[in-house]
């Protein structure tokens, strides 16, 4: 029993130790994967932008340039990112609400087509329900962007799985109160080329 308890405050100590080692080198210099690519440093002085206004190069839809993975090509059949990320928000009793303009809501039921990069949501190399993102996954435990930038997507058929942008039919769906939080939605969906 006392061997028990022994270990047990032992597991304590070692993760307390991980977690203070890893606060001691939070600010340890980083390194790029991307040959010549300097990162820029975690923590830098504050700078000042106009209220309401977000750096250039960052928010939904931004693709990063020391991205290895191309951005979405340009299209004129798909649905523009740059009109699903324009919608804003509200609170309303603790949850964050979209509030879709005109353009947006003329979207609803109606079948649309989308390009973005896939984020699957089952395991397994075809998908029939997945995310589509404005901007490549960068890392499997993060999301590249707020619900703005995503679609969730159900299709016909399985979709199989590609880090190359992906394009899909179907009949859109504009969400104003989601239990997931998800803005965007497409059903019966097709992959087309």
């Amino acid at each position: 029993m006392k061997a028990m308890k022994a270990m047990k405050a032992m597991k304590a100590l070692n993760v307390l130790l991980i977690f203070a080692l890893a606060a001691a080198t939070a600010q340890a210099q980083l390194s790029s994967p991307m040959p010549g690519v300097t990162p820029t440093p975690a923590f830098t002085a504050p700078v000042t932008l106009p209220a309401g206004s977000l750096p250039s190069g960052t928010g939904a839809g931004v693709h990063s340039p020391n991205s290895p993975i191309a951005p979405l090509p340009q299209r004129n059949d798909v649905l523009p990112w740059s009109l699903l990320t324009a919608v804003k928000t509200k609170t309303e009793k603790n949850k964050i609400l979209p509030v879709f303009a005109a353009d947006q809501q003329k979207l609803n039921d109606k079948t649309q087509r989308v390009q973005g990069f896939m984020m699957p949501l089952e395991p397994g190399e075809k998908q029939r329900h997945f995310l589509l993102s404005s901007v490549p996954l960068t890392c499997s435990f993060c999301s590249p962007g707020g619900p703005e930038s995503m679609v969730e997507v159900k299709t016909r058929t399985p979709v199989r799985y590609s880090l190359e942008p992906v394009v899909v039919e179907g009949k859109f769906s504009v969400l104003s109160d989601d239990p997931y939080g998800l803005y965007y939605r497409i059903t019966d969906a097709v992959s087309v080329k």
